[in-house]
């Protein structure tokens, strides 16, 4: 009898510390919803009725994510790739249409992207020229090249993308222009995020991804420095917010016969929202220091971990000049561009808002292209670069972005 009570009051204890642990566990962030984005195929006959239309879908599910309490930050609409959009135009004429798609993601309040300038080494460079032109002079249009794929790494590809973001770094204004391309290796269609995002086929299909790097950091916080827990304790936290967009995406899919291709649990950036940070919560060091590989491996498995259909990167972002400490960090010099690299092996998403000096030549970039090709390649992971060198400054001094979505930060010397 006397050991029955002694189970009885053991456990009368138990339970209580057990509830504690379990709400102490739950993750009260809830992370924006960084992109809600549709896929279209544009008819030059029809294309802003079409684009009417998808902005329809669209707002349907911005709707109800604002009713289950999220903040949306952004809709984003991307076309077909650009030769397929331009095709039979002239260069002037694709540029027009362009300007006028560029003005209506004003008046609608939308972010557009045209996908990517090549795919294949075989594909005609006529539009990188274009690309050129739009990335030098509209401040909102979106592309990309894709630098490897299946098919291996496209080396001319490569040497177009490093020409034309030199190009747009001398000819746009403050050299912005630059922040809105991005090179990719290994990125499937269909990812929500910018500004590697395309697609190739019909349309009619939409993607969602969070900014969800303040759970990471309010998780990290409660499980520092414990791998397993904080893996676990990760998964579920980001499981919760997917497996809302999950259910809006099928819901808005039934609605309106558009396809839900699924979700990027990539907990992304921005600002103050740092992963710079979140990592030093798990490590209690300097984004850089020794541990931020682990940690890296720790978001980017919990993120694989998440039982809803996943698209896009899957991974984890790590934006230089978009997490304000990261850039910090990067001034303070605790990481380079090899360490980034080398995270990259174990997650993503490459080389992302990398200031560089702007006497860069253009083989340098190329080698760094190159690099990040071939680790993609190598692991079959989608890796993207989005290199930003900055006309007439140097090594140790400070970019002078005027974006809101870009903190400055010293400029090293290239590799």
């Amino acid at each position: 009898m006397r050991r029955i009570f002694a189970l009885a009051a053991a456990l009368f204890l138990l339970f209580p510390l057990a509830a504690q642990k379990a709400s102490t566990a739950a993750s009260t962030v809830k992370p924006k919803v960084r992109a809600i984005t549709g896929f279209v195929r544009l008819d030059r006959a029809t294309w802003e009725k079409q684009i009417a239309e998808t902005l329809v879908v669209l707002r349907k599910a911005q709707k109800e994510f604002e009713l289950a309490g999220y903040q949306v930050e952004s809709v984003r609409i991307v076309t077909q790739p650009l030769p397929e959009l331009i095709a039979g135009l002239s260069e002037d004429d694709a540029v027009a249409l362009l300007k006028k798609i560029d003005e209506m993601s004003v008046k609608e309040n939308f972010l557009p992207n045209v996908g990517p300038g090549m795919m294949q080494d075989s594909d005609d460079q006529a539009p990188m020229r274009v690309l050129e032109r739009v990335l030098s002079t509209l401040p909102n249009i979106e592309a990309s090249a894709i630098i490897a794929d299946d098919s291996g790494i496209h080396w001319k590809t490569i040497h177009r993308t490093a020409e034309m973001v030199k190009f747009v770094a001398e000819h746009s204004v403050r050299a912005q222009g630059t922040f809105n391309f991005a090179a990719t290796a290994m990125l499937k269609p269909l990812g929500p995020f910018y500004p590697g995002a395309y697609h190739m086929g019909a349309g009619k299909q939409f993607a969602i991804g969070f900014e969800g790097a303040g759970v990471v950091a309010e998780v990290f916080a409660r499980d520092k420095g414990d791998a397993d827990v904080a893996t676990t304790d990760l998964t579920a936290a980001l499981m919760k917010h997917a497996r809302v967009a999950d259910g809006i995406g099928n819901r808005i899919a039934s609605q309106t016969g558009w396809e839900f291709v699924g979700v990027d649990p990539t907990p992304a950036p921005l600002g103050d929202v740092s992963i710079a940070a979140a990592i030093e919560n798990f490590t209690g060091a300097k984004f850089g220091s020794s541990g931020t590989l682990t940690a890296a491996r720790i978001i980017t498995a919990a993120v694989k971990s998440v039982p809803v259909k996943q698209i896009g990167y899957s991974g984890l972002m790590v934006p230089v000049m978009e997490d304000k400490l990261m850039a910090q960090r990067w001034a303070e010099g605790t990481f380079n561009v090899d360490s980034l690299l080398a995270y990259s092996s174990v997650c993503g998403t490459g080389l992302d808002t990398i200031p560089l000096p702007g006497d860069i030549s253009v083989e340098q970039m190329e080698r760094i292209y190159g690099d990040v090709a071939s680790l993609a390649l190598k692991w079959n992971k989608p890796l993207s670069a989005r290199l930003q060198p900055v006309p007439g400054k140097k090594a140790g001094e400070m970019t002078e972005y005027q974006d809101p979505f870009l903190f400055n930060t010293v400029i090293h010397a290239a590799p």
